[in-house]
């Protein structure tokens, strides 16, 4: 199963049952901005380097195992438009790689660490 700007949360017996099956992708390179308005937090607070995870949904919002991350640098007239723009042009090419590497079978998960193999 695969979530994008699904802004819900899932039940715990949901997750449970999918373990490790459900990928999502976050607008923040977690486990920095979690949850929401995760662009406007990365902007209120200047960073240099913005970027999107594409992870496993867990029960706890945002911290599940990450697959894959993307990133890009911040000029420093960046608006805040242009900033989701780019951000949201590297969400999908991230989540399709971590699409990609889980139907090819390419991922192991350990101790809540993913290994590509």
């Amino acid at each position: 199963m695969v979530l994008a700007r699904f802004m819900k949360i899932l039940s715990p017996n949901f997750v449970w049952r999918y373990k490790n099956k459900i990928i999502n992708i976050h607008p923040s390179l977690l486990p920095s901005f979690p949850g929401p308005q995760a662009y406007r937090q990365a902007y209120e607070r200047g960073v240099k380097i913005i970027g999107v995870s594409s992870h496993f949904v867990t029960m706890h919002l945002d911290e599940g195992p990450i697959i894959a991350q993307d990133c890009f640098h911040v000029s420093p007239n960046m608006t805040m438009k242009e900033i989701i723009a780019e951000g949201q042009r590297i969400e999908a090419s991230t989540l399709l790689k971590a699409v990609k590497l889980y139907l090819e079978k390419r991922l192991d998960v350990y101790w809540g660490v993913v290994k590509e193999i």
